[in-house]
């Protein structure tokens, strides 16, 4: 600085590696925040509920269609206190989905979640091996033609309760429905299928005709 005292200067000094300092927490504090809303999205309707994105439950599948871990403690109590028909907001851990399983036959509110799902206990590797698991198919289903309700690109055993994942807090962004409504999903969704499955059902007589090349999805 032109005129400036070695005083002045040296009084300047400190000021200026505050500010430095204060603009680096502010840089920090900023990317841990976008990293949040990368795994965190707003639950509609609460007062700032939030729950994990859709990217971050996949990841808790070790494969697609594979029960996914529990991501928090065990809190000694039964699953369907907070994991119910319409899911639960627990404060400082998150929104406790519903569970799909509520039409599945041979199961009820008293079944042993823990048979399928395990609490996470490590980011460790258990035992190393070859198997890589498919990742999670987060794509919407197909659709015949533009107006066409989509397809079920999913298995729907133990996955009845549509709503679940389709409805409510805890609903999927994605793939939200809206008509929450019409709760007789399967008339007018119906599983993807193959032409292969089509063609097989066609010569045991149990369609009709045939689709054309140009309707394949």
């Amino acid at each position: 600085m032109r005129g400036a005292s070695r005083v002045d200067l040296m009084h300047a000094q400190p000021r200026f590696v505050e500010r430095l300092g204060l603009l680096a927490v502010l840089v920090v504090v900023g990317w841990a925040c976008g990293c949040a809303q990368d795994t965190m999205v707003a639950v509609p309707d609460t007062d700032g509920g939030m729950k994990s994105a859709a990217t971050v439950r996949a990841e808790r599948r070790l494969y697609d269609g594979a029960p996914p871990v529990i991501p928090h403690e065990n809190f000694g109590m039964t699953c369907t206190e907070c994991h119910n028909i319409d899911g639960v907001d627990v404060p400082g851990v998150g929104f406790a989905p519903p569970q799909p399983h509520a039409g599945t036959a041979g199961m009820s509110a008293i079944s042993r979640c823990s048979q399928c799902h395990v609490f996470k206990q490590s980011d460790a590797v258990f035992t190393a091996s070859e198997f890589i698991g498919l990742r999670q198919d987060l794509r919407r289903g197909a659709r015949l033609n533009p107006i066409a309700p989509p397809t079920i690109p999913h298995k729907t055993f133990m996955r009845e309760n549509c709503l679940a994942c389709h409805s409510g807090a805890a609903a999927r962004e994605e793939i939200r429905t809206s008509h929450p409504e019409r709760v007789r999903c399967r008339q007018c969704h119906v599983p993807a299928g193959s032409r292969a499955e089509f063609e097989t059902l066609l010569g045991e007589g149990l369609v009709t005709s045939a689709p054309s090349e140009s309707s394949e999805r």
